[in-house]
């Protein structure tokens, strides 16, 4: 269980008792605004992030290289959405821990991100692979101008 789902409601009510113990209701009523203030900014950066993430394709990156060099572990979901400004692509079943989500470049490079409840654990970069060129090189015929 998440430590923070018992904290954060403990807290509020906490704050809501030293507000009115204070103040009285005029106490609850600015915590009350407060909480409702913090509630409507984070509401906001998640509706900002969603709409720019729907403006471009499921699982797309502009580099993947660089993603996978700016990721850090315990990074939200969300915060990993805002970094691509797109949707990752789930590469796990729908509803089950842990989610893998991938997004992929131009070039076929491709980074698997596994979330556990929302937070990034591990990360792993997929090159596409690419031809031996040197042996293609040896087995042609040299042409002679």
């Amino acid at each position: 269980m998440n430590l923070r789902n018992i904290l954060v409601p403990v807290l509020v009510i906490g704050l809501l008792w030293v507000g009115h113990r204070t103040y009285g209701w005029a106490g609850v009523a600015a915590v009350g605004g407060g909480v409702v203030m913090w509630l409507l900014l984070h509401f906001t950066r998640m509706m900002n992030v969603l709409r720019r993430a729907a403006d471009r394709p499921i699982g797309h990156v502009s580099s993947a290289v660089m993603l996978h060099a700016r990721l850090q572990p315990g990074m939200a979901l969300m915060q990993v959405i805002a970094m691509t400004r797109s949707l990752g692509q789930l590469q796990s079943p729908a509803d089950m821990q842990p989610e893998i989500y991938r997004w992929t470049d131009t070039s076929g490079t491709q980074v698997d991100c596994e979330f556990r409840h929302g937070k990034l654990v591990q990360w792993q970069l997929q090159r596409p692979a690419q031809p031996d060129i040197s042996t293609e090189d040896a087995a042609a015929p040299a042409s002679t101008p």
